[in-house]
């Protein structure tokens, strides 16, 4: 999709980097004002870092409703949740969310794990009526998102979603051409993730602009998502965690039954014995620690950073990070050593900003 929106991209200013197996803009011009944008006013990104894999059959809903983490079976055509897809040991292949539609059931996966859940899935239909859907007519086009992005989506599609429950959808139309406009952010804000067909891409994008939308890159949305408390796959995750140290709350069931992973979580918090958890670190300093920055206290190994960014909302510099459980509690000061020197960071709650109680997971 990013191969429609580049030359408009680039066109605005973008300085475009490798992202998966695509290019997505790093930044357009000035971080802190397209940090703004969202923050203030309405951001708009290319929603190249997401995928939707599509699934039809009669049997979608019941073959979900075994593999992944939430509550599946409860959506109708129009809601949406989020959720993960689990190995048999509790860990993460990757969280996604899940949106209902009549006919089909979409998932909403990182761009850079569409691969890997679409395989693991597809290891497991053996009998069921479960098919893929590989017309490529519906993916990821943009995200608009901050305080006006009710205002500007009136303005490209006519239609006003504000109030929508996080993750419900909605067809909108954007000049003639169905669009779906889901209520989710990414950067802890509201907004709207539109998906559609792609040689609508650049219109759409020239239209967002148009109704007040300001071109944001992934730069600005990393710091953005990291203030937000949103873990990513790939940098906060892998598929050596356990969800329950990830803290997805808001993506597993305790209530539905069987499903790919269940015995692992239900034991793990029934006994609450995850060893480690990400958790928020507020740093001394200006310095950004690495990734996999090794955290101690009296001089022991108690954890590892996975993102940290400079954060304009708490005026520091913060960061996610692992932290083992006789060390987690908000409050603790613990060490790192960054470029042969020694800070210090203290242990905080998540987000950093916002809520996490608005459909921005994921």
């Amino acid at each position: 999709m990013t191969r429609q929106l580049e030359a408009v991209e680039r066109a605005s200013g973008a300085q475009m980097v490798p992202f998966g197996e695509s290019v997505l803009p790093a930044r357009f011009g000035d971080g802190q004002q397209e940090y703004a944008a969202v923050r203030q006013r309405c951001g708009l990104l290319d929603a190249g870092f997401r995928a939707v894999l599509r699934l039809t059959g009669g049997d979608r809903v019941s073959f979900l409703q075994g593999m992944l983490s939430n509550d599946v079976a409860r959506l109708r055509d129009g809601d949406g949740i989020a959720a993960a897809l689990l190995t048999q040991q509790g860990k993460v292949v990757s969280d996604l969310r899940v949106y209902a539609l009549r006919d089909e059931m979409w998932l909403d996966v990182p761009a850079g794990r569409a691969a890997a859940v679409r395989a693991a899935l597809a290891h497991f239909i053996i009998a069921d009526d479960v098919e893929f859907v590989d017309d490529p007519a519906w993916v990821p086009l943009v995200a608009i998102e901050g305080p006006h992005a009710d205002r500007v989506l009136v303005g490209v599609t006519g239609t006003a979603l504000a109030g929508t429950a996080p993750w419900a959808h909605q067809e909108v139309h954007f000049d003639g051409v169905p669009l779906r406009a889901v209520a989710v952010g990414h950067a802890g804000m509201p907004g709207y993730l539109l998906i559609g067909d792609p040689a609508v891409a650049e219109r759409l994008w020239a239209h967002c602009r148009a109704a007040g939308a300001e071109p944001v890159g992934m730069d600005a949305l990393d710091v953005l998502r990291v203030e937000a408390g949103i873990p990513w796959h790939g940098c906060d995750m892998d598929e050596d965690t356990l969800i329950g140290e990830v803290g997805l709350a808001d993506h597993v069931s305790y209530k539905k039954g069987c499903y790919l992973g269940q015995e692992v979580v239900e034991r793990l918090a029934a006994r609450g014995q995850v060893q480690r958890k990400l958790v928020g670190l507020l740093c001394a300093g200006p310095t950004i620690p690495p990734a996999e920055t090794t955290l101690r206290h009296e001089g022991k190994d108690v954890g590892w950073t996975t993102s940290a960014v400079w954060s304009p909302a708490r005026a520091s510099v913060v960061a996610l990070a692992y932290v083992r459980r006789e060390r987690w509690d908000p409050g603790t000061t613990l060490d790192l050593v960054i470029d042969g020197q020694t800070t210090t960071a203290q242990v905080t709650t998540l987000p950093f900003y916002g809520a996490k109680d608005s459909g921005t997971g994921c």
